[in-house]
């Protein structure tokens, strides 16, 4: 059969209720991909969407959802782009947003990411970031009837379902109740009638087994015959002939009640994502020929300005435009203090504005604003597997045949070679069956990895994937780029020395001939006289002299504002301040001579400054066993005057070809993790390790890199080191409690020591310690040193 092409290949997304672990997409992918036609699958457990290629001409995308439908789980249609639109990265694939009121709806309440999103009814423009994997389901009068598919239905479980029905309204929740009723009453029927007791058991149990078998035969048509609903089957079956039907109905009660708390465990595992979409806005006050109009945040356009009150969110990543107020930004950054920010300055979606009206122009649409990245972020991060997570995939294929083979053993070689009792060893075959299921060891790892991306999210501190944890758990050495990074990036007064002048007259007389000038020493100079208070009026006849300096007249006296070397020439430098201009020159800094009519009236410093909490990060690396090293482009001179003072190694003068170099020479020591802002990091950041990018760095930083620290702070780089650690800790803590728990049930099953209600209670035990130990981590403050 020849290939489809492409115009009869469709990309096709569905919404798919109840897979709350990562052995359900498993078991979806390898039933789904069996199909004629099917490529390129892709689940996301935490969006909890099925996305794949599909040739319509071989299988309908009707066949998809009645072969997921039959598995268990619910499979509601996405819309699609347009094939002749394909979405462009962070864009809301190709899709115009479409504006619903939704009143007071509390939206963020299921949010999840996908590839292709429910446009339409199903993609909402009041959550104000739509976007390449996110979105929410609305309130259920205007839900579509997509977004309602698999709630409430057997399959589908969640603490808390998005149409605000409880975990007992629920398919699998209403499975417990019964098959709980069901048990109850048939111990009631024993105390009251014994030999009709026997029956009531063997009714519980068919009724509780039979949605369970259901999915069990399901998943063996699609290729899938090793399952943990076709080894519960067989068990309560095989239990049922050898006469142990109290056990038997148990045994499915105890199974019922395992489904649920592992959907419970994967929704809040979720919540935390679905929060951070909640922080926008629904709606905006945008301003137009000076009257206001209330729109859908979702629908702002770039270039428009927004009204944010006292007390709003704000609904835009955007630039002030007019107004001073306190931003609170801890919503986006983690950052407690408010900053003040006034016209010209960048603000964020979900900052929260203290204290005075303010006008912003909209920078950024709704699907590109900084929530919305790090929710993409995250979610696209849920499906970068790490190879702990490949390799026990790889290990469950072959254990699970093996227990079943293992089981066959048990219940045959004893009884044919033995002459044991047949009845003793199917129990024990039986309960060899049920505590050999795999499901704690193989949620283990990805458990963790959801709860450490989701508990960094919430702390600025993005990974994206398992691999990046695991990348970033081994980290060695961490190379940090100088400018923007390390530093503050924009160079302030360090210095101001009086000779002929005070050191506010020698500010004053700079300030004056660099008035109005862009360039950032001369910026640094007027923000350091604006700080001090000091006044000044701009100098006449004001200009710039190529590759020396400025020069100007203030009250008839002729100032000039230049390097040293070009100052000597026009006024006579004394051993004083000769050598003050060359202690500043030796500690990395700028200087620049300040002359009046001909004498040398002072001298300023400026340098680019580390950041406050610069030294204390590098302490804080060196205290973890990882060491430190500074590449910059910088002159040698600055280099290692700014890395003697944080106490680390340093490379300088290095165009970014050169970076990449250093990088790999580094990386033959220890593992590297590369941490830059710009788009000169980008190479390095693609080389290293692990590369992370500080979270006002440029969006082709963002784009390059395996992580990043939204706060901008430095010490999150060992932060993010620490909470990847800590998860690294955790998945080992749960793969030694899975397979510890596994190997001591499986030895006393075979020498029966325990039954049926022990095993399926052994199991059901493993899944839900391993998933609580590491929702532990959605607690973890990364920013606390050990």
């Amino acid at each position: 059969m020849a290939a489809p092409s492409p115009a009869e290949t469709k990309t096709l997304s569905w919404k798919v209720g109840g897979m709350d672990c990562a052995s359900c997409a498993t078991k979806i992918r390898g039933a789904v991909e069996r199909l004629p036609g099917v490529s390129d699958v892709k689940l996301s457990v935490m969006s909890e969407t099925l996305t794949l290629s599909l040739d319509a001409g071989q299988t309908t995308p009707e066949a998809i959802e009645k072969r997921v439908n039959g598995l268990g789980y619910t499979a509601a249609a996405l819309a699609r782009a347009p094939a002749e639109k394909p979405a462009a990265k962070g864009s809301c694939c190709g899709h115009d947003h479409h504006e619903h009121d939704h009143g007071g709806q509390n939206h963020g309440r299921h949010g999840h990411g996908h590839a292709g999103h429910e446009h339409g009814e199903a993609c909402r423009s009041d959550h104000a970031h739509c976007h390449d994997g996110h979105d929410h389901d609305p309130k259920p009068a205007k839900a579509a009837p997509a977004s309602d598919h698999g709630h409430g239905l057997p399959g589908h479980v969640h603490e808390v379902t998005p149409d605000g029905a409880r975990w007992y309204q629920t398919g699998k929740g209403r499975l417990v109740l019964g098959t709980g009723l069901l048990l109850g009453a048939a111990y009631a029927i024993r105390l009251l009638a014994a030999d009709v007791g026997h029956w009531a058991f063997i009714l519980a149990c068919v009724i509780g087994v039979f949605p369970v078998a259901k999915r069990a035969f399901a998943a063996a048509r699609a290729g899938i015959p090793f399952t943990i609903e076709m080894l519960m089957t067989i068990a309560a079956v095989g239990a049922l002939f050898i006469g142990a039907a109290e056990e038997a109905a148990l045994v499915v009660f105890l199974f019922a009640v395992g489904e649920v708390l592992e959907g419970v465990a994967a929704d809040r595992a979720r919540a935390s994502i679905r929060a951070l979409g909640d922080l926008v806005p629904k709606t905006a006050l945008v301003e137009e020929n000076g009257a206001t109009r209330q729109v859908d945040a979702a629908s702002l356009k770039i270039g428009q300005i927004v009204l944010v009150r006292p007390g709003d969110r704000i609904p835009a990543d955007g630039e002030i435009t007019n107004g001073i107020s306190g931003i609170d930004e801890s919503p986006v950054t983690g950052e407690s203090v408010p900053k003040t920010k006034g016209i010209g300055e960048p603000v964020f979606a979900g900052s929260v504005n203290r204290e005075a009206a303010l006008r912003v122009r909209v920078d950024k649409a709704a699907e590109d604003n900084t929530i919305a990245r790090i929710i993409r972020l995250v979610e696209e991060a849920q499906e970068a597997r790490a190879p702990t997570e490949r390799f026990i995939d790889r290990f469950s294929r072959w254990y699970m045949p093996a227990i079943v083979g293992l089981a066959l053993l048990v219940a045959l070689v004893p009884p044919l070679l033995l002459g044991a009792e047949w009845s003793t060893w199917i129990y024990r075959a039986l309960a060899l069956l049920l505590i050999g299921c795999p499901c704690a060891l193989v949620i283990s790892v990805p458990a963790a990895i959801a709860a450490a991306l989701s508990a960094g999210a919430r702390q600025g501190l993005l990974m994206k994937g398992g691999v990046v944890i695991e990348t970033a758990a081994k980290t060695g050495l961490v190379a940090f780029d100088k400018t923007g990074t390390l530093t503050q990036g924009k160079p302030r007064v360090t210095d101001i020395v009086a000779l002929a002048a005070s050191e506010s007259e020698v500010l004053a007389l700079a300030a004056a001939v660099e008035h109005g000038s862009a360039h950032p020493l001369a910026e640094a100079v007027l923000e350091r006289t604006r700080a001090d208070g000091i006044a000044y009026a701009p100098a006449a006849e004001a200009a710039a002299l190529a590759g020396q300096g400025v020069t100007g007249s203030v009250g008839g006296r002729a100032i000039f504002v230049g390097a040293p070397r070009h100052a000597e020439k026009r006024a006579a430098f004394d051993k004083r301040a000769r050598l003050a201009a060359e202690e500043l020159e030796a500690a990395g800094k700028t200087v620049a001579a300040v002359v009046v009519d001909g004498a040398l009236a002072g001298l300023i410093a400026l340098r680019d400054e580390p950041r406050e909490d610069a030294a204390a990060a590098i302490a804080e690396l060196k205290a973890m066993g990882i060491r430190s090293a500074m590449l910059t482009g910088d002159n040698a001179r600055t280099g290692a005057a700014i890395a003697a003072g944080l106490g680390m190694e340093h490379k300088a003068e290095l165009m970014p070809d050169d970076k990449v170099a250093a990088i790999k020479a580094l990386a033959a020591e220890a593992p590297v993790m590369m941490v830059g802002d710009g788009i000169n990091d980008a190479p390095a950041l693609a080389a290293a390790s692990i590369g992370v990018a500080m979270g006002s760095g440029t969006d082709v930083a963002l784009e390059t890199a395996d992580g990043a620290v939204l706060k901008s702070r430095v010490r999150d780089v060992a932060a993010l080191i620490r909470l990847a650690r800590a998860a690294m800790a955790n998945i080992r803590a749960n793969i030694t409690i899975a397979l510890g728990l596994k190997a001591v049930f499986l030895v006393t099953s075979v020498l029966g020591y325990t039954g049926l209600w022990v095993a399926i209670l052994a199991d059901t035990g493993a899944t839900v310690i391993v998933t609580a130990n590491a929702l532990r981590l959605l607690r973890f403050d990364a920013g606390k040193a050990s």
